[in-house]
């Protein structure tokens, strides 16, 4: 078993057919096989081998599928990297990794340099776009190799990739996936998106991201499909690309269909996609009825995490159901538990537990941690829910995002979702702020629509009207925009440091 098998089996079923198409230039099956191969027998000649870490510091460029690959077809292990980090975090992750070698840009370089000696040997640094002095370039390192190159054999549980989590509190933890996990993932991920050779998915969200990486690019391959890469979502560009290269399959987070929304992208501009999905946050209820509404089209949400791979539900290949994330894939097996780990009944909330072959071998150097997140041979994932009568998930939210106001449980998901109501809010994120008095309150973290004023006074009735008086944020706030993560997910952690910062009168 191999992740690489499925570019071995594009490349003899569909050498000519394309595989990867970014910005003018395309690689078909053939040649994307060709640059994998002599990009893994370059990091075999640094003396790479199977097991050893090998780190992508790397933005959404066809150096990623090539260097992601060529580690896979040589045994070692894949560490996605965020190029977002600064040196300090970039000199933890490839000191928890143990990375051998990483592959990086000259843009890039410079957060990286610092490192070089200490932690990051100046021979294992591989530059994939642009030039500095004294490293190797991407083409140099496969220079002189043979085209040709069968992934080397891996058992089921050995490690393939480890993905760095968001790091929402404290140091950022490696999720560690096994060639089983992900290549399980992967046909999962073909069955219920019903992905086949004459697919186009456009890939704009981060590759060194877990759904980008499977959901995107290894799903896409393992299907046979042409990838159509972009650096980073763009709603205008996007759309022009759906519609230059007939994309039929758009995957991406709620962010990125209200950008779409909010840009006034026409329906005849994505009349191609068959097939829109969405996971990494829950969709708001009133998005989901504006896109019907704008496109005639449903966006069908999954779940996941890093730790499952990311696919673990899906709503749903037979009966979709407006507000829920679906049931369990394939060999996937799902409960609601309460906190002595005991199934609640339907229509309790709880928290959403999982077990399966998408589930993670375990985190990092960190047996203590895993252990914890693993208790009873479940994955608990943090994210609190409940299911109804047919096995159906709802999510509420985010266990840790929970406010604590005076004793009373508010969840920032109901609010916003009485927000999204509102003609005049375009985004909106609530998060608990410290308080003196009842420890924290909801705040409300408001980005109003082009030519749509409004006041927190008027905000503040339309809640009340909507929601049990506790539940009301007691502060808005209007920002020009909400603070993201690069797959566009909203950082309510950034929210609640800026605040915890802000200056007492």
């Amino acid at each position: 078993m191999n992740v690489a098998h499925h570019l071995e089996r594009g490349a003899r079923f569909f050498p000519d057919k394309p595989a990867l198409l970014f910005e003018g230039a395309q690689w078909s099956y053939r040649q994307l096989e060709a640059a994998v191969n002599r990009t893994a027998r370059g990091l075999g000649a640094l003396g790479v081998t199977a097991g050893e870490r090998v780190a992508l510091h790397l933005p959404n460029v066809p150096a990623f599928p090539i260097a992601y690959l060529a580690v896979q077809k040589l045994g070692a292990v894949a560490v996605s990297v965020n190029v977002m980090l600064t040196t300090g975090e970039l000199d933890y992750v490839l000191g928890d990794s143990g990375a051998k070698a990483v592959f990086t840009t000259e843009v890039l370089w410079p957060a990286l340099a610092p490192l070089v000696g200490e932690r990051l040997p100046r021979a294992g640094a591989v530059v994939c776009e642009g030039e500095v002095a004294g490293l190797t370039a991407l083409e140099a390192l496969g220079a002189n190799h043979q085209p040709e190159l069968r992934a080397r054999d891996m058992d089921r549980d050995a490690p393939a990739a480890i993905l760095y989590t968001s790091g929402t509190t404290g140091r950022q933890k490696g999720a560690v996936l096994s060639h089983g996990n992900i290549v399980s993932n992967l046909f999962t991920v073909n069955r219920y998106l019903r992905m086949t050779p004459s697919d186009r998915l456009l890939v704009t969200t981060p590759l060194f991201h877990v759904a980008a990486q499977n959901v995107g690019m290894n799903a896409g391959l393992n299907a046979g499909a042409t990838l159509v890469l972009h650096r980073r979502f763009d709603a205008e560009r996007c759309a022009a690309a759906i519609e230059e290269h007939r994309v039929t399959f758009l995957s991406g987070v709620p962010t990125m269909y209200i950008a779409l929304l909010n840009a006034g992208v026409g329906p005849e501009a994505l009349a191609s996609v068959r097939l829109f999905q969405s996971a990494a946050a829950t969709m708001p209820l009133e998005i989901a009825r504006r896109w019907r509404e704008t496109y005639g089209t449903t966006i069908y949400e999954g779940y996941g995490l890093t730790e499952t791979s990311p696919a673990a539900t899906f709503n749903h290949e037979y009966e979709y159901r407006p507000g829920s994330v679906g049931t369990a894939v394939d060999m996937v097996e799902m409960r609601v538990v309460d906190p002595d780990d005991r199934d609640v009944p339907p229509g309790t909330w709880g928290e959403v537990v999982f077990r399966g072959p998408n589930v993670m071998l375990g985190y990092w150097n960190r047996p203590a941690e895993t252990a914890e997140a693993m208790r009873g041979g479940w994955l608990h994932t943090g994210d609190v829910g409940y299911l109804d009568a047919d096995g159906y998930l709802f999510l509420v939210d985010r266990m840790k995002d929970m406010i604590n106001s005076a004793g009373f449980k508010i969840w920032p998901r109901e609010v916003e979702e009485v927000l999204y109501l509102h003609p005049a809010v375009q985004e909106c994120a609530v998060a608990g702020v410290p308080d003196p008095v009842k420890g924290e309150i909801a705040k409300a973290y408001v980005v109003l629509g082009e030519g749509a004023p409004t006041t927190a006074e008027a905000l503040d009735a339309y809640c009340r009207e909507r929601l049990a008086a506790y539940k009301v944020p007691r502060a808005f706030a209007f920002v020009a925009e909400l603070p993201k993560n690069p797959a566009g997910k909203v950082l309510k952690r950034l929210l609640r440091e800026r605040e915890a910062a802000a200056p007492r009168p």
